[in-house]
């Protein structure tokens, strides 16, 4: 019944609410807790935002009075900040990346510290590992040494978290995810893209070339699983957290060759070839996959999707997206 009264009190706003993370996450909190209790903001202009889509509200998280006041007209008690630059679009404008990642994160701690705000919800990743992190499985406490500046503003922001958590009392939990795999919102300019970028290329041309070698493992997970990770972190009572600074979690580790085979499955003529670009660099400094058992621990964390159970839900929804897309230009 407790938990029952907080789900109907609680007021949520989302930055980045129209990223590939954002797209689902906000739609699944709105069947939690109630379309109108959660407020999605992102650099979109409110104009072209669709009436299902809404509340929303056009923000700049590096203006922290704006954020602030969208706080104190709608009251709201929680923020998932998923606002940011990530890992390969990054390293094309290091202080730009470095400046968004770090700053927003600043203004959202500050103003939940000064709102007394239940809880904030703050991404890592898996980019805070680096040469130094065991390759096959990365223990929770591994050393972290990012060779990317979206990796070291990971870093910094899992320290910053901890920091406000110690010294304020403010609620802050996170999660290490991996490559996430979603068919409802783009790729955003990540290493491990490639994985959404594939079943695109699959269904529209019937090839891709793939900016990784075919070899190189990576820790992955399908959208559903993050979302429901992310859900049940946020619910998972305060004092079974152990973990100051973000949670490693873990679902799928797969090769660009094997998730090759699992789509000819689906489409048996595709054809991958391989030019491995700047990105692989990123790649190879990350470990392919990564040891949760504290998060299984601390709060149940169980995945639910493997590969082929993957593959099968992304060709379930893109397929007929674009058949019917063919259809109407052949028409």
């Amino acid at each position: 019944m407790e938990y029952q009264k907080k789900q109907l009190s609680a007021v949520i706003l989302v930055t980045g609410a129209c990223g590939q993370i954002g797209t689902e996450l906000v739609a699944a909190l709105r069947k939690v807790y109630g379309r109108k209790q959660v407020i999605a903001t992102d650099l979109h202009d409110a104009t072209a935002i669709s009436d299902q889509q809404r509340p929303y509200h056009q923000l700049n998280v590096l203006d922290k009075d704006d954020l602030e006041s969208l706080v104190v007209t709608y009251g709201v008690t929680q923020i998932y900040h998923l606002a940011a630059t990530l890992s390969a679009k990054g390293e094309e404008a290091p202080l730009k990346a470095w400046h968004l990642n770090m700053q927003s994160l600043l203004n959202i701690l500050e103003v939940a510290k000064d709102h007394k705000l239940d809880k904030v919800f703050w991404p890592s990743s898996i980019a805070v590992f680096g040469p130094s992190t065991a390759r096959k499985i990365s223990p929770q406490d591994a050393l972290l040494d990012p060779q990317t500046v979206y990796g070291i503003s990971k870093e910094a922001g899992e320290q910053w978290c901890a920091y406000y958590r110690e010294h304020y009392g403010l609620d802050v939990r996170s999660l290490r995810y991996p490559g996430l795999i979603s068919y409802s919102a783009p790729a955003g300019g990540g290493t491990t893209d490639y994985a959404v970028a594939i079943f695109h290329e699959a269904l529209q041309n019937g090839s891709y070339e793939c900016y990784l070698n075919p070899d190189t493992a990576l820790p992955m997970m399908y959208m559903d699983d993050a979302v429901r990770a992310t859900l049940e972190l946020m619910n998972a009572p305060k004092e079974a957290l152990k973990e100051r600074g973000a949670y490693n979690i873990g679902a799928l580790s797969f090769t660009p060759a094997e998730l090759a085979i699992a789509l000819k499955k689906h489409i048996p003529d595709f054809t991958i070839s391989y030019n491995a670009d700047k990105r692989q660099s990123i790649a190879n400094s990350w470990p392919a996959g990564v040891d949760d058992t504290m998060a299984r621990h601390d709060w149940n964390w169980q995945p639910e999707y493997d590969l082929a159970a993957m593959t099968k839900d992304m060709f379930d929804h893109l397929e007929p997206v674009y058949k019917n897309s063919n259809a109407a230009t052949m028409s």
